[in-house]
């Protein structure tokens, strides 16, 4: 931590815990202290630390080739592409690296599919997006953000966003106009603090996408693949948007990849030479983004992260008396609301790891607890001891 401290940027403020070891839904710091993981990488290991299939896929990989660029064909790519083409029920696959880097690929695609295929005028695209939301942190991201820290100080910003309310579906079609292009939306935001939109907002999204033909754009970094207790959290409202961005569990905790996921119809307006990434679609992220496709395919991971959401919400929900005032589960992804007279978000997560739970607090006294799929039901029984614990001390 010392070396850390003196000569790395100073742009995240970690828990006083170094991790040496993991292995499933556990791991070790560097004093054999034992934690249970309920941040997972903010769901970047949605299958827990080093899954064997996954670790035996990047390990296969890396005995035979790890980059080529896309200057040349490798054996990974076209496969990768349709495997999780059909996943997503969709035909066409654009990969990328980081989450942050899928959004802007989608916010160009939307862009380019507005200008080629709507008819916009060239230069006048706009995308609709939601207060609250969390896409990722470049210029063109945090220049529609509404979170002072990520925003300020960056400018001047890029034009073209206009931000409604979430879960408002009369805001979003009174933005609506000949010249918007996209509605870019988080089924559930994550960032925020697993905030869960109304029943029926998502249809009534997809509703007004196709009467004004807009394209639906579904980041689905955090609550995609199975996080929310099914393949996509927009599936589980019963939507399918026009375009899945994913990344984070797409990788299997080993590699960055996102991708674009979308028809020929709109991706098709994306050529040689508009777009690309040295890295993107790499044979070694490729190989385990298979095998993280073929993890997902049976479905008995949603399943068990949707049997788990009663499971998690009846622990959750006795701790109202010692001092939760909030509480949102959807699938196994919980947003915690502590009262803010005990203390905040980061205090109740250093009393986590004081008692072996690693836990992400956000937006003042709200944490939240995304374990990896793979938790059992005892291993939430542990986690809520352990917040009961924690919370007692606070009020204490």
């Amino acid at each position: 931590m010392d070396l850390e401290n003196q000569y790395g940027a100073h742009n995240y403020h970690p828990l006083p815990v170094t991790i040496a070891t993991a292995e499933g839904v556990w791991v070790e710091d560097i004093d054999g202290n034992r934690y249970l993981d309920c941040l997972a990488g903010y769901s970047a290991l949605n299958f827990g630390h080093r899954h064997p299939a996954l670790i035996a896929a990047a390990t296969e990989q890396l005995g035979r080739v790890t980059l080529t660029s896309r200057a040349f064909h490798h054996d990974q790519l076209g496969p990768f592409c349709a495997d999780l083409a059909t996943l997503a029920g969709k035909e066409a696959v654009l990969p990328m690296n980081s989450g942050a880097e899928a959004v802007e690929t989608a916010l160009k695609l939307a862009r380019r599919w507005g200008y080629l295929v709507k008819g916009v005028p060239d230069g006048k695209a706009t995308i609709i997006v939601a207060d609250g939301n969390f896409h990722g942190r470049t210029i063109s991201i945090i220049s529609f953000s509404g979170d002072q820290e990520a925003h300020d100080n960056y400018g001047p910003y890029t034009p073209g966003f206009r931000s409604v309310p979430y879960g408002d579906a009369a805001a979003l079609e009174a933005a609506i106009d000949e010249h918007t292009v996209a509605v870019l939306i988080e089924p559930v935001q994550g960032e925020s603090g697993v905030i869960v939109p109304p029943a029926g907002y998502l249809p009534a999204v997809r509703e007004l996408c196709t009467k004004h033909n807009v394209l639906m754009v579904a980041d689905e970094i955090q609550s995609g693949l199975g996080r929310a207790g099914a393949t996509f959290a927009s599936g589980r409202a019963g939507v399918v948007p026009d375009v899945y961005i994913l990344g984070k569990a797409l990788g299997g905790g080993i590699m960055p990849l996102s991708a674009v996921v979308t028809d020929r119809a709109v991706m098709d307006v994306i050529t040689p030479g508009t777009h690309g990434s040295t890295f993107g679609g790499n044979p070694l992220a490729a190989a385990i983004g298979r095998a993280v496709v073929k993890l997902l395919e049976p479905g008995d991971l949603q399943a068990h992260a949707l049997a788990m959401e009663q499971e998690l919400r009846d622990r959750l929900e006795p701790l109202r008396a010692h001092g939760l005032v909030g509480l949102r589960v959807h699938g196994l992804w919980a947003g915690v609301d502590l009262d803010p007279t005990l203390g905040t978000g980061r205090d109740l997560c250093e009393k986590l790891a004081a008692n072996g739970v690693l836990a992400k607090d956000t937006h003042g006294s709200t944490i939240r607890l995304s374990p990896p799929l793979t938790v059992t039901p005892d291993e939430l029984d542990w986690l809520t001891d352990r917040l009961t614990r924690s919370l007692k001390s606070l009020s204490a």
